[in-house]
């Protein structure tokens, strides 16, 4: 099965939800608006049930085929934009200062939204499929607070299936691998407190920026010379803050970042190397610090049959040649691994072709795949589904 032909039909339409998803992003989980856009399309497609409320603003619609009975399966997509001002200068661009959809999460809502409709009309598999559009991917475990909230239990979804664009990746391709396939993450605040003083007279201070310089360059020796060299850990240290004027060394200078890992014990070994850093620079130079910890996303962890069932149905679509089923993992984070964790599924990434890069202020999702992330989310549920 190539492109599906109602959905190249419905490109245009789809990608006319896209843009004014684009044009009105919100964040975190206060996408109101966004929720109440999918809830009046799903309502108007003729959805059997539209929830709303799910992980205090997720949408769920429910789709019952026509071929008798059947388990559910789930499909998400999800809804929240990032704190970033767009730089595209598109007409569709961003009207909210300081918000913009970076990461295409207006696409991956349209093109399940364009799926939902098919499969509303047409109805041809045997059991349920439960479109989910979850908000707060960005860092607020939206995909949890779902799954807390007893959407699996409530539904009886007994597969879970998620996809994401991937800006280089050619338009028509997607990419997939059993076992880990996007990291663990954690946030780390580090604080140093030493005494401060007049910045000509050092030797009667304990200078906090001289310590968490220091610092950094230490914790980059987590990956260097504390992991395994064939284990995947990033340390990465995002901001730094210390002091305010030329002439005064200040009291205490701040540190904050991520860590991402693909196993279990390579995080808890990190988190334990940090601790131990900043204790022995402590002792060394007569300071304080404190280490506040977050451990968040776990990792994004594909189950081997449900994978090999995504792989064969977008290869039905692209081809097989299209179908990369072994890619590397991406040591960025997805809180669809809560869902995963929940049931089994697989998470697969689909072809944003050569566009700026994630997170990026001059990104934008490739209207161009419409037609074929529709295409597969309509051929999963109706392949899962078969009668």
């Amino acid at each position: 099965m190539p492109i599906l032909n109602r959905a190249a039909q419905m490109q245009e339409e789809v990608a006319g939800w896209r843009r004014h998803l684009h044009q009105t992003p919100e964040l975190n989980f206060d996408v109101f608006q966004t929720a109440d856009f999918v809830t009046g399309k799903l309502k108007a497609f003729g959805c059997d049930e539209v929830v709303t409320g799910l992980g205090k603003t997720g949408v769920v619609g429910i789709i019952r085929g026509r071929k008798g009975d059947g388990p559910t399966i789930g499909l998400r997509a999800d809804m929240d934009a990032l704190p970033i001002d767009e730089i595209t200068g598109k007409p569709w661009a961003s009207t909210v200062c300081g918000k913009m959809h970076a990461c295409g999460h207006d696409g991956h809502t349209a093109m399940l939204l364009g799926a939902a409709k098919y499969l509303a009309e047409t109805r041809n598999f045997a059991g349920t499929v439960a479109v989910i559009f979850q908000p707060a991917e960005e860092g607020g475990g939206g995909g949890n607070e779902m799954v807390k909230d007893g959407m699996m239990e409530r539904f009886a979804i007994e597969k879970v299936f998620g996809m994401h664009n991937m800006p280089g990746l050619p338009v028509g391709q997607f990419a997939i691998k059993p076992g880990p396939i996007m990291a663990a993450t954690a946030e780390f605040t580090i604080t140093v407190k030493g005494r401060g003083g007049h910045a000509a007279m050092p030797h009667g201070t304990i200078d906090p920026i001289v310590i968490t310089s220091q610092l950094v360059g230490a914790l980059q020796t987590i990956a260097s010379r504390s992991t395994d060299p064939v284990e995947a850990v990033v340390v990465s240290v995002t901001k730094f803050h210390a002091g305010d004027a030329y002439n005064v060394i200040p009291e205490s200078a701040e540190i904050a970042g991520t860590v991402r890992t693909l196993k279990k014990e390579v995080a808890k070994k990190s988190e334990e190397r940090i601790r131990a850093i900043c204790a022995g620079l402590a002792a060394a130079f007569g300071a304080t610090i404190e280490v506040d910890y977050d451990a968040n996303y776990p990792v994004t962890f594909n189950h081997a049959e449900e994978t090999a069932f995504a792989a064969d149905v977008a290869a039905d679509i692209a081809g097989d040649s299209h179908v990369h089923r072994a890619i590397q993992p991406v040591m960025g984070g997805e809180d669809f691994s809560y869902m995963l964790e929940a049931r089994p599924g697989a998470f697969i990434f689909i072809g944003n072709g050569d566009s700026a890069g994630l997170h990026h202020p001059a990104y934008d999702f490739n209207d161009e795949v419409i037609p074929h992330g529709m295409s597969y989310w309509v051929k999963l549920a109706e392949t899962a589904l078969a009668a």
